[in-house]
């Protein structure tokens, strides 16, 4: 590399602070992951993740009264890991 192709930096360039400014234009879109339910080890969809039968239930959604599982909130699955490591 020659002393030509190397560009000059201005003395205090990189201690000059934006903090403050917005960009009109800019805009970042969050995703809020879905709930999870008690009996869930990670929200669905997380990588290394996977649906299973709710164990307290078996996969009907209800508990023993026939009011709604608690672990799995009626949907008779919950969201376990499934990777080993």
């Amino acid at each position: 590399m020659n002393k030509d192709s190397v560009k000059q930096i201005r003395p205090g360039a990189f201690s000059e602070s934006v903090a403050g400014e917005e960009d009109p234009g800019a805009s970042v879109d969050l995703v809020q992951p879905p709930p999870m339910e008690p009996g869930d080890e990670a929200p669905r969809g997380a990588p290394g993740t996977g649906e299973t039968v709710c164990r307290l239930c078996g996969g009907s959604g209800r508990g023993k009264g026939g009011e709604t599982c608690p672990e799995c909130g009626g949907s008779g699955k919950v969201n376990v890991g499934v990777g080993g490591g």
